[in-house]
């Protein structure tokens, strides 16, 4: 094992103790409320035994016979399709919104400045 690229050298009680405690302390608990179950974990991680025999997931506990059902318990339901997103049109979408605002921005512009010239005359 190693700390920062530097050698652990033997695992002392100390190291131990005071990985148990960190331990505790990533579970939620005060540095004082350490479990057995934190120990042995500190003890497996110092030693480099911790990933080594993963616990097996209930899956892996099952026998092989009973981890797959081959009949479906449900038939299903058909939904209605959904189409998918059409590129293109969102961007003529978007290109046709973009004009309209010109040109409203425009008719603006020119109701104003046709005012301003009667204004003026």
């Amino acid at each position: 094992m190693s700390d920062h690229s530097a050698g652990l050298g033997t695992v002392t009680e100390e190291m131990v103790r005071q990985r148990a405690r960190e331990i505790a302390l990533i579970n939620g608990r005060e540095e004082g409320q350490v479990l057995d179950t934190d120990w042995d974990q500190a003890r497996r991680e110092l030693q480099g035994q911790e990933g080594l025999y993963p616990l097996p997931t209930a899956a892996e506990k099952l026998p092989e016979s009973k981890r797959w059902n081959e009949v479906a318990s449900t038939e299903g339901h058909k939904r209605d399709a959904v189409p998918a997103a059409d590129e293109q049109t969102v961007a003529e979408k978007l290109v046709e919104e973009g004009v309209a605002e010109a040109e409203h921005e425009q008719q603006v512009e020119a109701t104003r400045a046709a005012r301003r010239r009667d204004n003026l005359a």
